[in-house]
């Protein structure tokens, strides 16, 4: 079966680091993009950073663009998000997730499979 396993998650100060991990397994074939969203309660899932596992090309939310990083370790099946510079405006749930193509769709309706999330806060 498929499965995705994210940590990291935690509380940090503005102007802090936090490094999200995420381990999937249950695939015969390397899913073609993972990407990262996130949910406050009440609003949309939003999409923060992408990454096609062919190439490691990444796409990012404008709102993270420039301070998030998403890369991956082909070898761990793991893609993490290196987030640095954060804002309050941060704190979220933040999923990984499968997506199909080559992230050519990156909206939440696309995804295939979630994680179960891990909560990141970031006071003022």
């Amino acid at each position: 079966q498929v499965q995705l396993v994210e940590s990291g998650g935690g509380s940090v100060q503005a102007g802090g680091t936090l490094t999200l991990s995420c381990v999937y397994s249950g695939y015969t074939y390397r899913p073609s993009c993972m990407g990262w969203f996130r949910q406050v309660s009440g609003k949309e899932r939003e999409g923060v950073a992408f990454v096609v596992t062919g190439d490691g090309k990444t796409y990012y939310g404008d709102s993270v663009r420039g301070r998030f990083t998403a890369s991956q370790d082909k070898a761990k099946n793991l893609v993490s998000l290196q987030m640095n510079g954060l804002e309050p405006e941060d704190t979220s749930m933040y999923y990984c997730a499968v997506l199909p193509d080559m992230c050519s769709a990156r909206r939440p309706d696309q995804v295939g499979y979630w994680g179960q999330g891990t909560q990141v806060n970031v006071s003022p």
